[in-house]
């Protein structure tokens, strides 16, 4: 991925929706009582030690309203902020940063939430051989907002969808009659490597007799993962997933797996405290 993904189309039009579900026909509190030809100046302040992510969105976010004529950034995605740093400062129309002020910062705060899960992933292995990956455990519809954030913090992504990458997961064998007949089949039918699931040690021999390139180790520990990689011995770069958290990733990591994976740096990312303060221009 790369930041020209960040105006994507669908990013685009998940940040139209949310413009939309804010704002609807209008801020009836800012048309009240902030007259219609006020400017103002803004700060996106840090309220706590984060990993910044989301930052590409804000020109696109204001870009959709109209009348902001200045914005200046003083962190970038994959920065570490701490408490009371500024992220950005921003200058426009009054009714256009009031307007734009809570999509901004749910973004913000959602997307750094997952960069910080993610970057404590990433410190955790440091020295080792173990890249860190993300998963398809998403919120719906922020797959690729949320994979941004994930990189953003240091994680490597995997794939985005069912439609880029092979992974035959332990109920495709049950559909494909084992995992034989999953590798054999899959292999005459797609052009991508080959990632297998198993779960018993007979799975494992029988996909390294079948010459999978990728095995998926799923649910063991870090002593039991390092006995099976031990066995595979370098005939298939080895993940591993299944119940690994920011506690034991290192464990799993010098187990001596090329790969590790957790859904927790996205469906259980925190949003982090993040603000914005306006003051007339």
């Amino acid at each position: 991925m790369n930041r020209n993904d960040w105006a994507a189309p669908p990013i685009m039009e998940t940040l139209r929706r949310a413009l939309e579900e804010d704002i609807g026909p209008g801020d009836v509190t800012t048309k009240a009582c902030v007259p219609e030809t006020r400017t103002a100046r803004g700060r996106f302040l840090a309220r706590e030690p984060l990993v910044l992510a989301g930052t590409p969105l804000l020109p696109l976010i204001y870009r959709m309203r109209g009348g902001v004529y200045d914005l200046v950034f003083l962190k970038q995605d994959g920065d570490r902020c701490e408490d009371g740093e500024t992220i950005a400062q921003v200058y426009g129309r009054a009714h256009t940063l009031l307007e734009c002020e809570r999509v901004a910062l749910n973004f913000l705060q959602r997307l750094s939430g997952v960069a910080t899960a993610a970057r404590l992933f990433a410190d955790r292995v440091a020295g080792t051989n173990c890249r860190v990956l993300d998963t398809r455990k998403t919120t719906p519809g922020l797959r690729l907002l949320e994979k941004l954030a994930t990189e953003a913090g240091g994680v490597t992504n995997h794939r985005l969808g069912l439609f880029d990458a092979v992974l035959i997961k332990n109920n495709h064998i049950a559909a494909a009659g084992g995992v034989r007949n999953a590798i054999e089949r899959t292999r005459a039918a797609s052009g991508f490597p080959i990632q297998i699931e198993v779960r018993t040690r007979e799975e494992l021999r029988e996909a390294l007799e079948a010459n999978a390139e990728r095995l998926l180790l799923d649910n063991l520990t870090p002593e039991e993962a390092g006995e099976w990689v031990r066995e595979i011995d370098g005939r298939a770069t080895v993940e591993l997933s299944g119940g690994v958290t920011a506690d034991n990733v290192r464990a799993y990591a010098e187990a001596g797996a090329d790969f590790v994976s957790s859904g927790a740096m996205t469906h259980s990312a925190r949003a982090m405290d993040l603000s914005f303060r306006l003051e007339l221009a």
